[in-house]
C-alpha cells in the first residue's frame, strides 16, 4: 500500500466523520424541539458507514480503500410524550411531542467522532512527513 492510499483512505475517513459531526449536531440543535403530533416530531437520525473497496480486484480478495456514508437513518426509538396544556403545540390532551434524542449518547458520539478525526488527520500528517523523508533521500 502507497502512502498516497493512506491519504486516501484518511480523506475519505475525514468525510464520514465530518458527516457524523454534522448529523450529531443536528440532533443536539433539535432535542428539545416541541411538536404538536407523533408525525412532525423531529427524530435522531445517525449516518451509516460502509467501506469502500477496490473495484479492479474480485470482491473475495478485494482491499479495503476507504469509508463512505451509505445513508443517514432515522432513530426508531420511542418518542418522548410530556403532559404540558398550556404549552402552545399542546394536542387536545395537553401532550406535546419531543424528540427521541439522548443528549448523553450524541455527546458521547461527538467526543468518538471528532477524536476519529483528529487521529486521521494526524495520520494524514505522518504520511505527509514520510512522502517528504522520501523525496529527501534523493538530494
Amino acid at each position: 500500500m502507497s502512502l498516497f492510499s493512506v491519504m486516501n483512505i484518511a480523506g475519505s475517513a475525514l468525510a464520514a466523520q465530518t458527516v457524523r459531526l454534522n448529523v450529531t449536531a443536528s440532533n443536539m440543535a433539535n432535542a428539545d424541539s416541541a411538536a404538536s403530533s407523533l408525525n412532525s416530531t423531529y427524530r435522531a437520525r445517525h449516518p451509516v458507514f460502509m467501506p469502500q473497496f477496490n473495484e479492479s480486484l474480485d470482491f473475495d480478495d478485494a482491499e479495503t480503500v476507504g469509508v463512505e456514508v451509505a445513508g443517514v437513518v432515522e432513530s426508531d426509538a420511542a418518542l418522548r410524550r410530556e403532559y404540558q396544556p398550556g404549552h402552545p403545540l399542546a394536542d387536545a390532551d395537553g401532550y406535546i411531542f419531543l424528540p427521541n434524542v439522548n443528549i448523553v449518547e450524541e455527546m458521547a458520539n461527538m467526543i468518538s467522532a471528532s477524536r476519529s478525526y483528529q487521529t486521521n488527520v494526524e495520520i494524514m500528517e505522518a504520511s505527509k512527513q514520510m512522502l517528504a523523508r522520501t523525496l529527501a533521500l534523493g538530494q
